[in-house]
């Protein structure tokens, strides 16, 4: 790339766009007809037919927030990618807008694949994106052929693009074909873009180019090589500056580690989102001052991406279903993302990621029992039937016996739940799926830190939707993101203690009210 020479923009139709956006939309509404809402979720974003993927495209402009996101409208499964939107005013209750992108030029005939939206210097949105196509021009057998790709909105409401084409072309004789997942930001009047690619020797790295119109990009460097060789592409790379408490500025380097091994709690998914903390200048490689961190310890999280909307920087993450049987895929749709989190920098020097404050507007009821003491192998049942919820727990960790105490949800007559539950052995929080009805087992536990281990108390905020579950420790220390496939019938919220007794100092519990995509 160090011959790299800057584009005009590559602009090749093979279909018309509007069309090809009206066979997408038709294809949605055919596999929503059929819908099974038995795990459609109330309160996170989904289609309401056919699979999704990555969030793409976050932004908040002209008061409203924007969430795009990979979409396949026409099965339960991947396939050709194309962007679906839904767009809210307070970032609680969603708006379904019109499919955005649908493979329409040469360079994407194989999908629109993942990408970021920022603001440019004349106010106007500008949508980066991967155009993906098969090397072979029929399967993935050849590998990829995946360039970036601009477009730009027709209007403020960004429901109608006009795509400008090709920016940066794949040199395929220096990387071994992933090329992909833009995202663009502006650092002391220079605009950077970073993308994740598969290197010549195999190994994940993500690089950097310049602009000074967004239009034209040169080479600048590789911004990050990731240190494992198992690596070998760094998917959805993220890349942005936070602030600790005294006012430090840090840059956070994120992606999805392609290769990365499995080891003790680490890397248990297919592939693993995380973060490292350190500093980055202008026409330097990214240093970083932290080890390889997950954003969220559950079964079902990947492809995060973040932004800022003028006062926060606010993340979604893909709950990923990788590992097999994936019951949804019967259902008529496939997936969802997470609940939006905002991301700050602790006083422990680590991440912390935690519901955006708006989600409390969710809340319609509350049930609060105060304190509640658990004798060794008991159970008390805090509802009968709960499908979309809140609940707030907060352990004595000083005056635990138990070896595992916790709550059970989605708790059927058939006797199967998923457990949610503090292990005193492994100092850890667990989602654990034994006794799930449906879907992959096994089980995922976040750690808690010395600090928090010598607080003697434990706080955990859980989300419970129809088919999925978001577990927040400690004011959002750590998160776990989980599907969780509920049986027939009610489904009740238990708390139980294992082989000891339990004293929880708080218990709260409220219903929660649709997002309006339901």
């Amino acid at each position: 790339m160090r011959n790299f020479i800057p584009q005009e923009p590559v602009l090749s139709p093979i279909h018309d766009h509007d069309k090809e956006l009206k066979k997408a939309e038709l294809g949605v509404s055919q596999l929503a007809a059929h819908r099974n809402n038995r795990w459609y979720p109330q309160f996170h974003i989904a289609s309401n037919g056919g699979w999704i993927n990555d969030p793409n495209g976050l932004c908040y402009y002209k008061g409203r927030w924007h969430v795009f996101y990979q979409l396949h409208p026409y099965g339960t499964q991947w396939g050709p990618m194309h962007w679906g939107h839904v767009s809210s005013s307070d970032m609680v209750t969603w708006k379904r807008e019109p499919i955005a992108f649908a493979p329409s030029l040469e360079q994407e005939k194989d999908g629109v694949f993942s990408g970021s939206a920022v603001q440019g210097d004349d106010g106007t949105m500008k949508f980066y994106y991967t155009g993906h196509r098969w090397s072979n021009g029929k399967d993935n057998t050849g590998g990829d052929w995946q360039v970036q790709m601009l477009a730009e909105p027709d209007d403020d409401s960004l429901t109608h693009f006009t795509k400008r084409g090709m920016i940066i072309d794949c040199p395929i004789e220096e990387v071994n074909h992933h090329f992909r997942d833009p995202k663009v930001w502006k650092t002391d009047g220079t605009w950077y873009m970073t993308f994740g690619v598969s290197s010549k020797e195999n190994r994940g790295q993500m690089w950097l180019f310049t602009s000074n119109d967004m239009v034209h990009w040169t080479y600048d460097r590789v911004l990050f090589e990731h240190p494992d060789p198992d690596v070998f592409m760094l998917e959805c790379p993220d890349f942005f500056p936070i602030r600790d408490h005294n006012g430090n500025e840090k840059w956070v380097i994120g992606f999805s580690a392609m290769g990365a091994k499995a080891h003790g709690f680490m890397n248990r998914n297919v592939n693993n989102a995380g973060y490292m903390i350190g500093s980055w200048k202008p026409g330097e490689a990214f240093i970083p001052e932290t080890d390889f961190r997950l954003w969220d310890w559950g079964h079902n999280y990947y492809a995060p991406q973040s932004f800022n909307d003028g006062k926060r920087q606010i993340v979604y993450g893909w709950m990923s279903p990788f590992t097999g049987p994936i019951p949804m895929e019967d259902d008529g749709w496939c997936g969802n993302l997470t609940l939006p989190r905002e991301i700050t920098l602790g006083a422990d020097g680590d991440l912390h990621t935690y519901p955006v404050e708006e989600i409390e507007s969710l809340r319609t009821s509350t049930h609060d029992w105060g304190e509640v003491s658990l004798d060794t192998n008991t159970t008390y049942r805090l509802s009968d039937n709960a499908s979309a919820s809140e609940l707030e727990l907060k352990l004595d960790l000083a005056h635990l016996s138990a070896e595992r105490t916790g709550v059970k949800v989605h708790l059927t007559a058939d006797g199967t739940y998923l457990y949610i539950a503090y292990d005193a052995q492994l100092g850890r929080v667990v989602i654990d799926r034994q006794a799930a009805y449906a879907g992959d087992r096994g089980y995922r536990a976040a750690p808690l830190s010395t600090e928090e281990l010598h607080a003697e108390k434990l706080a955990l905020r859980i989300f419970i939707d129809r088919g999925c579950v978001e577990v927040y420790v400690n004011g959002g220390r750590q998160a776990m993101s989980s599907y969780s496939y509920a049986g027939e019938g009610s489904r009740a919220i238990e708390l139980t203690s294992e082989s000891g007794a339990a004293h929880y100092t708080n218990v709260r519990m409220y219903e929660l009210r649709s997002i309006g995509l339901a």
